[in-house]
């Protein structure tokens, strides 16, 4: 058990030096620039140590240097044959066998003190390794840019201009401008809780970030400067707990996406906009008007998101509605004020239409007080007086001033174009579709609201409420549940009235097993109102999440079409539905193999269905970061989709670790942005849409067996007596529980004590912590073992989207596995059955799935991803360690631990999940 005396046990190794560190990477080929910010960074963290106590960096530096050489070779598949003992730890020869157990014997010898300490420094430097990387693709993109050619066709760093160029070589020029036009990607931020790092944690990280990207240009005092800031930021790093003190409210969850939109998507998306306005207009970008559309349409769960959570309520909300578009309005008057004092452009040499003379005439009669003190400011400009009149009544607007105020962005917007199209009539064209068009394209994707919040709740929870108020009567005595059931229908319709329909008209049911589940809600909003006039405008969309429910989709859709309350709301939105599909609760229920496949199917059937019925289809997809919930690159995903399932549409969920790590950085956001935007837009290219129609049926027998095979193996091991208590023995599933790093619990709420109550993120969550990452692969091995045809699977590897995309995803999940620590997480529950089952099946998924790819270990085709993950897996591996330690002691002495010892316990286990997160990075 780990020690609590202060005695340090363990094999004497010597301390290293970074060279030596990487000394002992030899073979793995890292690019300089990589390996030369992970070696700063080493150097930084160990000075750091050092200076906090040297007996901390000592054994910083013994158990790096045993997991690194335990990790010699390829041990996650070398571990399948080898001994072990009660605890799971090898017992055969061999020198990665015995700095294995080094490592072991190490972290057993700590204090819980001497181990909380070591487990920050770890994690630390995984911040700090995740930098290195994201700094290694900024510059690498940086440095293809450069070497475009400015009288090239197409910008091949910008993959939205090749697939616009590809459209119109296939489509012709009109066909592709009219698909281009219709281009939307809607990303909707959850609060769901994956997100294992502190947003104090993230705030030393950014400032970290920026002094890496300087660090590299510096020399003399100025470079010694630099070293000193990044050793502070270090030194805080380490010092600061990982985990929170409590969990965060859903008024503070609202911060994440003010966060990002301050520091990225504002500034950000407007130039995805103008880098493809660059390469299509040529030299005539910027002074015509612009052929990009505003695409980016973010959305939002935070704050509306109901399902499971009783910390949202109606009134939290109508706060957090509140807090975005008084944020976003500020934002736009600050931006409008910044374009109109620099519009100093006078009305002798540009002209003013008669349109921007009515317009200031019009703010004349509004408010005198505003123009003068515009006109005192710019006389003879008036379309920079026009502008700082505009600013000034944004600034009304977030003070409800209803004399002044803009009563919608539309409204705003419309006061900007007359600014724009007087300029450009002027002769200033450059200023029209330069800064004021910046202005316009940040109001047409954020409008005055940021986000548009979207409600979600559980289609239980509407039949209990309608059952209680046909018991009850509307003005009864009603269970609480069932008056905030109402309220949250009051809550959207005065968030409808005060920011407009497109802040909130999306309400989403979890669970929907029928249409009368739609039927129900639009029932409850008419309830909620005592007029008519006063229900909000909805547009409610059934969420099919099990493999029952994606099965039986199409019927319920059928069914829908026969609401009355549908119908006319489809005719309120030129026949436009939205439908869900989940994908997290899918491959729960049936294994990721079957739910991937259940998922292309639904798809496939219900873009079918719409073109039958004459319906403008949205599929929203509730994809997690972790490959268990349908993580992996979005752009490969979107191009993998069946024909007629995206229609230039992609809407899809991000959440937690996924949120910073897409959009935390400009430029990675702006080429994300654009990744995504070309995959929607290419998805309707002919020879895309062939090729998904075509392999798909080449392959359908191939994948019917993959389909049956996977998923039989798989729920033997979920209908093994005693499986449940045994997952959560075996992983940290109840600590995960603990941690606060969201306002959403664990489980539904509903009664249930099963696997099947519990939420798929913990679940995910939890394996990727024991190192086996069930969730993403188990039955594939065991389908491929089945089928018996290698050959057929790797043809299908080279020409099927789908199925390379879930190749490539699971290869990735199993290159974060790790084949001794998962033993030795199986062996905490005293089950060999199950042990064997798990252990088995990952051992012949990984051996499938390297065949079939014709990689000899993970990842070995991606050639910095694989490399960077090998890096980093000894230093998960010291976490994994001192986390299944301290789990031994909590779960084999429960009754004799004392409570603070137990705590102690528990803070260490939180600190380690903090950690491997940090390490695996896609973990939920």
């Amino acid at each position: 058990m780990i020690e609590r005396d202060a005695s340090h046990q363990g094999h004497k190794l010597g301390a290293m030096d970074t060279d030596a560190v990487f000394q002992s990477y030899a073979e793995i080929e890292l690019p300089e620039r990589l390996r030369d910010s992970l070696a700063l960074f080493l150097r930084l963290e160990r000075s750091v140590l050092r200076d906090y106590d040297p007996h901390i960096c000592d054994l910083f530096d013994r158990l790096l240097n045993s997991v690194i050489h335990a990790n010699e070779g390829d041990p996650g598949g070398t571990a399948a044959g080898e001994e072990t003992d009660a605890q799971g730890v090898p017992t055969g020869p061999g020198p990665s066998a015995a700095a294995f157990r080094d490592a072991v014997a190490l972290i057993d010898g700590l204090s819980l003190d001497d181990a909380q300490v070591v487990v920050r420094a770890f994690t630390s430097f995984f911040h700090l390794a995740n930098l290195s990387e994201e700094h290694y693709r900024v510059e690498t993109l940086l440095e293809r840019e450069r070497a475009v050619s400015i009288d090239a066709a197409v910008d091949p760093t910008n993959e939205l201009t090749v697939a616009y160029d590809q459209l119109v070589r296939e489509l012709g020029g009109g066909p592709a401008t009219q698909l281009l036009s219709t281009l939307e990607f809607h990303p909707v931020f959850t609060a769901h809780p994956t997100e294992a790092r502190r947003r104090a944690v993230e705030g030393k990280i950014r400032r970290i970030s920026r002094l890496l990207a300087d660090h590299a240009n510096l020399g003399g005092s100025a470079l010694v400067e630099n070293e000193r800031h990044l050793l502070q930021e270090i030194d805080a790093l380490v010092r600061t707990s990982p985990t929170a003190a409590k969990k965060p409210t859903p008024i503070e969850e609202a911060d994440t996406i003010i966060d990002i939109f301050d520091n990225t998507l504002f500034d950000t998306v407007p130039e995805v906009y103008r880098r493809f306005d660059d390469w299509v207009l040529g030299e005539y970008a910027g002074s015509v008007p612009p052929v990009c559309p505003a695409f980016f349409h973010p959305g939002s769960w935070i704050g509306s998101d109901r399902d499971g959570n009783p910390n949202v309520t109606a009134k939290v909300s109508r706060e957090v509605a509140a807090k975005f578009a008084t944020h976003m309005v500020q934002a736009l008057e600050r931006k409008c004020r910044r374009v109109g004092r620099n519009l100093t452009l006078e009305a002798e040499h540009t002209k003013p239409s008669d349109e921007l003379l009515n317009l200031w005439n019009h703010q004349v009669e509004m408010s005198e007080v505003l123009t003068s003190r515009a006109s005192a400011i710019s006389a003879l400009e008036p379309h920079r007086a026009v502008m700082l009149v505009m600013a000034d009544r944004l600034g009304a607007t977030v003070r409800r001033n209803a004399d002044t105020m803009y009563r919608s962005a539309d409204e705003f917007l419309a006061d900007l174009r007359v600014v724009q199209r007087s300029l450009a009539q002027a002769g200033a064209p450059r200023a029209a579709y330069g800064p004021v068009q910046t202005l316009i394209w940040q109001v047409e994707t954020f409008g005055f609201h940021m986000v548009e919040m979207e409600f979600r709740q559980h289609s239980l929870v509407h039949e209990r409420a309608l059952a209680d108020i046909r018991e009850h009567g509307i003005h009864g005595e009603l269970a609480p549940m069932t008056r905030e059931v109402l309220d949250t229908f009051r809550a959207i319709g005065s968030i409808q009235k005060r920011y407009g329909e497109k802040m909130a008209h999306r309400y989403i049911i979890s669970f929907t097993k029928s249409a009368q589940h739609v039927a129900d809600v639009y029932e409850l909003a008419n309830l909620a109102f005592a007029h008519a006039e006063d229900v909000p405008a909805l547009d409610v969309i059934p969420l099919f999440e099990q493999l029952e429910d994606l099965e039986g989709c199409v019927d319920v859709l059928d069914e829908m079409l026969e609401l009355p309350a549908v119908q006319a709301r489809l005719a309120q939105t030129n026949r436009r539905m939205e439908v869900m599909l989940g994908y997290s609760d899918s491959s729960k229920d049936a294994g990721p193999t079957t739910a991937t496949l259940a998922l292309h199917s639904a798809q496939a059937r219900i873009a079918a269905w719409a073109e039958a019925h004459d319906i403008d289809l949205v599929l929203m997809h509730g994809r997690g970061g972790a490959v268990g919930r349908g993580g992996g690159p979005a752009n490969r995903a979107v191009l993998a989709q069946p024909k007629g399932s995206v229609n230039c549409f992609f809407k899809v969920t991000e959440q937690g670790e996924v949120i910073f790590a897409r959009y935390g950085n400009p430029l990675l956001a702006r080429r994300h942005i654009e990744s995504v935007a070309a995959a929607t837009l290419l998805n309707s290219a002919p020879s895309v849409e062939r090729l998904n129609t075509e392999t798909t049926e080449r392959y359908a027998d191939m994948a019917a067996t993959l389909n049956r095979a996977s998923h039989e193996r798989y729920l033997d091991l979920l209908n093994t007596e005693g499986f449940a208590p045994w997952f959560s023995t075996v992983t940290p599933l109840t600590e995960v529980g603990l941690l606060p790093i969201g306002s959403r619990p664990a489980k539904r709420g509903l009664g249930a004590q099963s696997l099947d109550d519990l939420r798929t993120i913990p679940w995910v969550f939890s394996w990727s912590q024991a190192r086996i990452n069930l969730a993403a692969w188990y039955g594939l091995g065991t389908a491929c073992e089945t089928l018996g045809d290698l050959e057929l699977l790797q043809r299908a590897y080279r020409e099927w989207p789908l199925f390379t995309t879930f190749i490539d995803n699971i290869e990735m999940s199993i290159a974060k596995t790790d084949g001794r620590i998962a033993k030795m997480y199986l062996a905490l529950g005293d089950r060999e059955d199950l042990a064997r089952k798990v252990y088995d099946e990952m051992q012949l998924t990984r051996r499938w799935t390297l065949a079939i790819v014709g990689d000899a270990w993970p990842l070995e085709h991606r050639h910095v991803l694989g490399r960077a993950v090998r890096v980093r897996n000894p230093y998960v591996d010291a976490l994994s360690l001192a986390q299944v330690r301290a789990l031994r002691v909590v779960r084999a002495q429960q009754e004799e631990l004392a409570e603070e010892e137990k705590a102690e316990l528990l803070a260490l286990i939180l600190s380690t999940v903090t950690g491997v997160s940090a390490g695996l990075q896609n973990t939920g």
